[in-house]
């Protein structure tokens, strides 16, 4: 490594200074009451359920029934419809195909008080009411109803290569849409799930067969979308809950803040106790700790306002705390090797650069051994569709998507905390002490735990 100049020590800690106000504080300018919002601070970490409070709830199809995957995403299409249609935008919604489950979490309203849970899962789970209706009033005659179709696949017509719906009847289905489509020529059917108009084909011609071409969907996902409603409405079957619970608000934030005041506690007497015990070291370790938890708070809030926020739960804080320890534990074995060091006769230089070089590669160990460890909480409980996930699916199948969320985001705080470790614990904790020790007032071997000059 190139040789350390003295101003090394001052530029590390600036930029630390600076990444630390900006991870907390965010930088943003206002015209009038218009916010523009570059960088994002702490309140713009987007806290999980169990910190806000919330629903979390599992639904599965009745005792005896297996559901078959195009069943299980329509029923899926269907309840992220609802919740939509409830104005619960900030949700989540996982299918677990294996073991035909639904896991479904969604936060408390805000400034709701009469929110009833109970209702709102049941609401939920129970079989959407498809319709087909001459028209596109909501209380048109009905043509068709969901127990009238046996299934809906997207697809693209090779003929004029759009993007169609394959609707397929029932026996008892396709005479009455015989008759409708014979008189609604150049009229609209319209297709409702509940008290939603989800589509409005026009009648080109009439449909004997009980197989309808659904067009006018400006994409495959668009089809697709509407294949899984329509799937959805005609599934026999209503969804039941196998697990429910809820967290309140007061209870989520409570434990947060209890959560919150054990990190920085542990923070200060983890600070403490390095430089009493290693002086210099110790500080430049307690630097360097900073900088490290300012960089997981960027990495929780996206930083950078074009990047999304990641979902902060329990778990995920002590993860944070957890990755506090393990940057401790970096300082402490080169600190200790330092001291080793200059006790056996060398000099500060000399002590230093053997110190860190004698030291990395058990450093590298324990920590890589953690990014396995958290590489595969990710994989195993992160969402089904996320590259670590897709990686580890054939491994570990017999892990349901119950956990997903509270130790995903875990996995995530730790993961981070060991990359970052080794940025601030390792390579900017070397660049500083090189550089201090090479000022006249901070060579005295004792501030590094050697004896006296």
């Amino acid at each position: 490594m190139k040789k350390v100049g003295k101003p090394a020590f001052f530029i590390v800690v600036i930029l630390i200074a600076v990444l630390t106000y900006l991870a907390f504080f965010g930088f943003s300018t206002f015209w009038g009451d218009i916010e523009h919002k570059y960088i994002k601070g702490v309140d713009d970490i987007r806290w999980g359920i169990d910190i806000r409070g919330g629903v979390d709830v599992t639904f599965t199809p009745p005792a005896g029934y297996d559901a078959t995957d195009s069943e299980m995403s329509a029923a899926e299409s269907i309840i992220r419809g609802r919740l939509v249609s409830q104005n619960i935008t900030d949700s989540e919604v996982y299918t677990d195909y294996a073991k035909d489950r639904l896991i479904v979490r969604f936060p408390w309203k805000a400034d709701e008080s009469d929110f009833n849970p109970e209702q709102a899962v049941k609401e939920l789970g129970e079989t959407a009411q498809l319709t087909f209706r001459e028209g596109t009033a909501e209380d048109g005659p009905v043509v068709i109803e969901g127990k009238d179709v046996e299934s809906a696949m997207a697809g693209v017509d090779p003929q004029t290569q759009e993007y169609v719906v394959q609707l397929n009847l029932k026996d008892e289905g396709r005479e009455k849409f015989s008759e409708a489509t014979g008189r609604l020529i150049g009229q609209r059917i319209s297709i409702w799930m509940d008290d939603e108009m989800i589509s409005a084909p026009v009648v080109n011609n009439q449909i004997p067969d009980g197989v309808a071409t659904i067009t006018g969907s400006g994409s495959l996902e668009e089809a697709t979308d509407l294949a899984d409603k329509i799937n959805g409405g005609a599934l026999p079957f209503a969804l039941e809950t196998e697990n429910f619970s809820t967290i309140s608000p007061t209870l989520g934030t409570g434990s947060r803040d209890a959560m919150v005041v054990a990190g920085v506690v542990a923070f200060v007497l983890v600070s403490i106790f390095v430089i009493a015990i290693y002086r210099m070291c110790g500080v430049v370790a307690a630097i360097a700790l900073v900088g490290q938890v300012a960089g997981m708070i960027a990495c929780l809030t996206g930083f950078f306002a074009v990047f999304p926020s990641f979902t902060l739960t329990l778990p995920g804080i002590a993860g944070i705390i957890l990755s506090i320890g393990m940057g401790v534990d970096a300082n402490v074995i080169t600190s200790e090797r330092i001291r080793e060091e200059l006790r056996r006769g060398k000099t500060l230089e000399g002590a230093i650069s053997s110190g860190f070089q004698r030291t990395f590669s058990a450093i590298f160990d324990g920590n890589i051994t953690m990014v396995i460890v958290a590489v595969i909480l990710m994989g195993a409980f992160g969402p089904s569709g996320s590259f670590l996930s897709t990686i580890f699916s054939p491994f570990f199948r017999w892990f349901g998507q119950s956990a997903t969320g509270a130790i995903y985001s875990f996995g995530y705080t730790l993961l981070t905390g060991v990359i970052l470790n080794f940025v601030f614990g390792v390579t900017a904790s070397r660049l500083m002490l090189k550089s201090i020790s090479k000022f006249k007032p901070f060579r005295n071997p004792a501030l590094y735990g050697g004896g006296k000059a």
